[in-house]
């Protein structure tokens, strides 16, 4: 029996010794295990810490870049597309940023933009990232009112001004490249911008880009020279629009001027070059003094609403001589088309334009007509806007965006002049905006209503002039990760 007994007791101590030594295998092995499963954790954290430093450091690089091409700007002959006009650090020699290094490129694509890449590496990752930076264009009629003043005249004052209802209201933003003063009751609602001083209300001192029009070359760079579309012009009385006229036929895209009219040389006589007006001698007159568009006398271009010719929208006339809206028989004229195409023009003069009428939209939501007046090198008094009828001021409305390379001048705004004037649209001068609206207690009130539809992209007219914006010539148009080369 006691036999037995040892027996026994040896077999459970044996069992239990295997039972420890299984157990003791299993921890150290789990140990392992869950040694070996930490490790692992943490190299894949190292290795995801490093390849987000990778792409920061890549972004660092990017940035370095973009910094880099404002201070090179907008060069004035770019290079061909795939130069590289900048660069930062190589593969070989990155520039150190972090815990790495970066290097980047800048390359001229050849369309206005330029490319910037950057590379990044960081242990042993690696990221890029790319940008394209397209140019940042102001636009002309970005502004309710501007004044380059390239003249440079210290003494230059945007002025405002007028008492109760005769008061000034600018609605949009304005900028002189001198003074702005604002007196009495007139209104600026909108940004006020100067490179002088401001009186009277509040804004920024800077500076804003004029657009380069030499550098539009207009005079090759249009759709339709007038004075070439005259040279089979026949000179023909007209009734309804006064005196006699060079003019051409209908379908002709420039039938909607008359040249040299005989009934306005008391004007025209004081003028260097031809005398264009705009008129269109196949349209009914209207005499009414209703500033409406629908009073207001017919302007219609070739090929549309049915007229013969091809459609004469869209395009840029050039005329080498001055531009009149101004008819002693009529108060108005209006852009027309009595279907659904919209009526878009631009008017490029080399010379001088004079406002004496109404211009009109008939469609005030998609049509848009562009004035603008260049210098002419061999003519002083030229790359001027001028305002007002000089005998019965009967100006009072203008839908039109409106740019004269020199000046604005009034043309007897005061006095017995016009008492109020509108612009549905702007003005924009690359010198200077000079309209001395006092007589004595009287002040001819000027409103600016700032059509911003080209501003925003929703009105686009044929050749317009832009200028890069000197303090940030470039903007970012897209920013994406790509794999590194």
């Amino acid at each position: 029996m006691s036999g037995t007994n040892r027996n026994t007791s040896s077999g459970r101590r044996g069992s239990a010794l295997l039972l420890a030594l299984v157990a003791t295998l299993v921890l150290a092995g789990m140990a392992g295990a869950i040694m070996a499963v930490s490790g692992s954790f943490k190299q894949e954290g190292t290795a995801f810490t490093d390849e987000s430093r990778a792409l920061y450091v890549a972004e660092a690089g990017l940035s370095q870049g973009i910094v880099a091409a404002q201070l090179m700007g907008v060069p004035a002959n770019p290079p061909p597309a795939g130069t590289v006009v900048g660069q930062a650090g190589s593969m070989d020699a990155p520039m150190a940023f972090g815990e790495g290094g970066y290097w980047n490129t800048i390359v001229e694509n050849g369309d206005t933009t330029w490319t910037v890449t950057s590379f990044a590496q960081v242990a042993d990752h690696e990221r890029g990232v790319e940008a394209v930076l397209s140019r940042n264009l102001n636009s002309i009629y970005d502004s309710a009112l501007f004044a380059g003043n390239t003249s440079g005249d210290p003494l230059y004052d945007m002025e405002f001004g007028g008492k109760g209802l005769q008061a000034d209201d600018i609605n949009g933003n304005i900028y002189s490249g001198g003074n702005v003063v604002v007196e009495g009751d007139a209104t600026i609602d909108g940004e006020i911008k100067a490179s002088g001083k401001i009186t009277g209300d509040t804004g920024t001192t800077g500076t804003l880009p004029v657009p380069d029009i030499p550098g539009m070359k207009y005079e090759t760079n249009h759709d339709y020279n007038v004075k070439d579309l005259f040279a089979k012009a026949t000179y023909k009385s007209h009734a309804g629009l006064g005196g006699s006229a060079y003019q051409v036929e209908e379908k002709n895209p420039a039938h909607i001027f008359r040249k040299n009219p005989s009934d306005r040389t008391a004007d025209t006589s004081k003028t260097a070059k031809d005398d264009y007006f705009l008129e269109d001698p196949y349209e009914t007159v209207s005499t009414s003094n209703s500033v409406t568009a629908s009073k207001g006398t017919h302007l219609t271009l070739s090929g549309q609403d049915g007229n013969p010719g091809k459609d004469g929208s869209d395009l840029v006339y050039y005329i080498d001589g001055n531009l009149w809206i101004h008819n002693p028989n009529i108060f108005s004229f209006t852009m027309w088309n009595s279907k659904a195409d919209a009526v878009k023009v631009t008017f490029v003069v080399k010379g001088n334009i004079y406002f004496s009428d109404n211009i009109l939209y008939q469609d005030s939501d998609q049509d848009g007509v562009a004035f603008i007046a260049i210098k002419d090198s061999v003519q002083k008094d030229s790359g001027n806007i001028y305002f007002g009828d000089p005998t019965f001021g009967t100006l009072e409305q203008m839908d039109a965006f409106m740019y004269a390379e020199n000046n604005f001048f009034d043309n007897n705004l005061s006095a017995s002049g016009s008492a109020k004037v509108t612009v549905n649209g702007n003005m924009t001068a690359g010198n200077k905006v000079e309209i001395n609206r006092d007589a004595g207690d009287q002040h001819s009130k000027l409103t600016v209503n700032h059509d911003d539809r080209i501003s925003t992209g929703e009105l686009e007219l044929a050749g317009l002039p832009t200028s890069t914006n000197p303090d940030e010539p470039w903007v970012v148009a897209t920013w994406r990760e790509v794999p590194v080369q």
